[in-house]
């Protein structure tokens, strides 16, 4: 994708390809979402589903303005992934793909619930992890899991996965999150499921604000259902007592730069200039930006990156800050965290030196 826009930024083949090499960590990524077209046409054939070529091809053609990617998922949920070893694949698959983009860290959600009619939880969270340790051996990327919450289906099936979580704990699973349409599925109806995870000792992450609904539900993700951290999160911006308060204490928000609700919602000069992502850090929030569903919406997370320096304004320094806010919003361990700012920053630094940029 490259909208026009007032404050695009030219940059050479060196600057281009800084973007795609200096550490970086994903903690806003979709497994259902990294899956290539070959490879679906691959689990297709393997499924035997009743998924044609031509509908595959639709999924992944993008016209003017994004659409449809829900319907992917439950397309793959209902009727493709019916082994877990594709769930290894696609992990695998994922995993290297990200650390050509300079990914060193991720964390994947995945939905079991939709699933669950294939295997049990523990199946395909083995499988996951699989991927997760062959990646690592092969590429140098470390993983981790967030099973998420499909709040599209009942608040008692929320609670049936974070039972599972806790019946078949891994270390590698290390939080809750929530995925699907947020309209009409508000966070506070799964606070049962939220509270049961943080009294396991889970983090917890919440997709709030994405879809242009009201900013409450941003304030209850926090208040009420413990969140440590926000996925996407924009509409707090029109909440200008809120982001001041949830800047003040140090909350961190896991954004987008090319979520689908505003490539459709705004023209592409407007995508620029009214992003919610600039009005959010100009207030003090702490951001870092995300692919989401790389494959999907035709993004790396690389070109996120990039899209927040070249078309949304904002700075190298900018940038540094946001690596900083990704280390901090990682869950891991203190000692762990650490070593990355000592190796991370520095190199960020001296790549962003060598090709110009600072």
């Amino acid at each position: 994708m490259v909208p026009d826009s007032p404050f695009l930024k030219p940059l050479t083949d060196e600057q281009l390809a800084f973007f795609e090499t200096f550490p970086k960590a994903e903690l806003h990524c979709h497994l259902l979402g990294t899956i290539s077209k070959e490879t679906f046409l691959d689990l297709v054939r393997e499924s035997g589903a009743p998924v044609t070529e031509e509908e595959v091809n639709e999924f992944y053609t993008r016209g003017e303005k994004p659409v449809g990617v829900l319907r992917i998922f439950r397309a793959l949920e209902a009727h493709i992934l019916k082994d877990p070893v594709m769930l290894t694949r696609i992990t695998i698959e994922h995993c290297e793909r990200a650390r050509s983009h300079g990914v060193l860290y991720t964390e994947l959600f995945w939905n079991w619930t939709g699933l669950k009619h294939f295997y049990g939880f523990e199946a395909g969270q083995a499988a996951i992890i699989e991927g997760l340790k062959i990646a690592e051996e092969r590429f140098g990327i470390k993983g981790r899991l967030i099973p998420a919450i499909d709040r599209e289906a009942p608040p008692e099936d929320a609670v049936e996965l974070v039972e599972e979580m806790i019946a078949h704990r891994a270390p590698e699973t290390i939080g809750l999150g929530i995925d699907y349409r947020e309209t009409l599925h508000e966070p506070e109806n799964f606070w049962k499921a939220f509270r049961l995870a943080k009294e396991a000792g889970f983090g917890i992450t919440i997709h709030a604000g994405e879809f242009g609904e009201h900013f409450r539900n941003v304030e209850t993700a926090v208040e009420l259902c413990g969140a440590d951290r926000i996925d996407h999160g924009y509409t707090i911006t029109d909440a200008p007592e809120l982001m001041a308060e949830y800047a003040k204490r140090g909350i961190i928000f896991s954004v987008v730069p090319t979520n689908s609700y505003y490539l459709r919602t705004f023209t592409d000069e407007e995508w620029a200039e009214r992003h919610p992502t600039r009005a959010m850090a100009k207030a003090g929030l702490r951001i870092y930006p995300n692919s989401d569903d790389p494959t999907m919406h035709h993004v790396t997370v690389a070109e996120s990156w990039r899209l927040m320096y070249q078309f949304l304004d904002f700075s190298i320094a900018d940038l540094r800050a946001m690596i900083e806010a990704s280390i901090d919003a990682a869950w891991t361990t203190e000692e762990e965290k650490a070593a990355w700012r000592a190796a991370w920053l520095p190199e960020f630094d001296r790549q962003a030196k060598a090709c110009g940029l600072a």
